[in-house]
């Protein structure tokens, strides 16, 4: 019987002495991996699709919720999250450039390049971070309504303003320690506003309106009623001031939008970070000289084939959650 060498293990599978389609059997299960995760997220994004067309007549705009950019101020719609998604994309690329590195067993560009990879993760990651952070503290506040329902106040032009402009503090300056049966740690200060503050401040601001939740899905427009008496009555079946984003409530909009984002933006966002873990495995044998010794880099070409598959569940999460 021919001898085996340990190079040639590696590509045959067990009880053979062929590559099923040309792939050795770590590269082949590394495909089931994805095809079997790519139904998974294939399965939550259609749940996702049902659930928006089902509200669509409540369901958030994306442009008004996703308006930061870091350290600069203003209202800047889609922009970081179309630098985010460039960074993940561009990861991809040095991922590729990573693999034909180790084609041409040229060790020193293939550890260029998986630090490159791993960086781009990394900032990825952290900007999503940031993301929920700004989704969960929120930005203008709302009033929920008896039935549920969202409203937002606007101003003549249009635009939301922000409870701190109008509404009455209730009890401001409210400091918070252990001894008043608050969790926060001494010093900590907040204004709190009930609907009965909010209510207040807005009959004494007359340029103030509000928007109902409800959207136009021909002209993607939420409903502005200016009209104080109608408005107030409105507000009369106020049930609680909402502030951010949460599993229960949702300043933007209905709640299901913020169920859904954190469960599908963190299940990718576990995906990315394991990929990440699993770039620096890959990336401290490289500097070790393992694959050198095994006159291979097959390993980084199968952590690659995951990268790609992250960065592409990506693309459509981007185009359900912010584009359509």
């Amino acid at each position: 019987m021919k001898a085996t060498t340990a190079d040639q293990v590696s590509n045959v599978w067990e009880g053979g002495t062929t590559r099923p389609l040309g792939a050795s059997y770590g590269k082949m299960m590394m495909w089931f991996f994805i095809v079997s995760d790519a139904l998974t997220f294939a399965g939550f994004l259609a749940a996702y699709g049902l659930t928006r067309f089902k509200f669509i007549d409540v369901w958030p705009i994306a442009d008004e919720v996703f308006t930061h950019f870091p350290f600069i101020h203003g209202t800047y719609p889609m922009y970081y999250v179309a630098l985010m998604t460039f960074i993940l994309i561009f990861s991809s690329v040095t991922m590729v450039l990573a693999v034909d590195a180790g084609h041409q067993m040229k060790k020193n560009k293939v550890i260029t390049y998986m630090f490159l990879t791993i960086i781009g993760g990394l900032v990825f990651v952290g900007s999503q971070a940031w993301e929920w952070k700004n989704f969960i503290n929120g930005e203008f506040g709302a009033v929920q309504l008896n039935d549920g329902k969202i409203v937002q106040f606007v101003g003549k032009d249009g635009k939301q303003i922000a409870l701190e402009k109008f509404a009455i503090a209730n009890n401001p300056k409210v400091e918070h320690t252990r001894k008043n049966g608050l969790w926060f740690e001494k010093g900590e200060t907040t204004y709190e506003y009930t609907t009965a503050g909010v209510i207040e401040g807005f009959k004494n601001t007359p340029e103030i309106g509000i928007r109902l939740e409800q959207i136009n899905p021909e002209t993607k427009q939420k409903k502005v009623i200016l009209n104080k008496d109608v408005a107030l009555k409105y507000l009369e079946e106020s049930r609680r001031v909402v502030r951010g984003a949460n599993l229960e409530v949702n300043e933007y909009g209905t709640s299901q939008f913020a169920d859904f984002f954190f469960f599908i933006t963190g299940f990718h966002g576990f995906h990315v970070s394991s990929g990440i873990v699993l770039n620096i495995i890959i990336f401290i044998n490289v500097l070790l000289g393992t694959y050198e010794k095994r006159g291979h880099y097959e390993m980084v070409e199968k952590v690659g084939l995951y990268w790609h598959f992250v960065d592409l569940v990506w693309v459509f999460v981007f185009t359900f959650f912010y584009l359509v």
